[in-house]
């Protein structure tokens, strides 16, 4: 019963290589064993960037075990909310109580500081998420 609790999140963006793995990677650590999280891409790049890999470790965080990967290789089932990142990707396949786009500039080729800027507005953002599905 405790798993059918758990809220179901799904972050999308074109490559999955940065943003939306990031936002992955921040719901499991702020959301724990209370959600579900997933990411993928439309056009997935087929690896996670080293620089978002480079950036996380900063915080302690390991992206160098995720995959970049398309829609079609994360569950299919009705998620609480569908987040896109700001590419202007759609998820038509996805179910979603809730859908945003967060307008997240893609850091892939910014400096190191305006990388880990965008880094930290999509841990807040993700937080911000959480307590508004009930997550805390």
């Amino acid at each position: 019963m405790a798993s059918d609790a758990k809220k179901r999140l799904l972050f999308v963006c074109v490559e999955n290589s940065n943003r939306s793995q990031m936002a992955e990677a921040f719901a499991r650590r702020h959301g724990g064993d209370r959600i579900e999280a997933y990411s993928s891409g439309s056009k997935p790049s087929g690896k996670v960037n080293p620089r978002a890999v480079e950036f996380m470790a900063e915080l302690a965080y390991d992206l160098g075990t995720h995959v970049s990967k398309p829609l079609d290789q994360v569950p299919d089932r009705e998620y609480d909310a569908a987040i896109t990142m700001g590419c202007g990707d759609r998820c038509p396949s996805v179910r979603a109580a809730l859908r945003e786009d967060w307008e997240i500039p893609d850091p892939k080729a910014l400096p190191p500081d305006e990388f880990r800027e965008v880094r930290d507005l999509i841990e807040r953002r993700v937080k911000e998420l959480l307590l508004r599905l009930g997550v805390h």
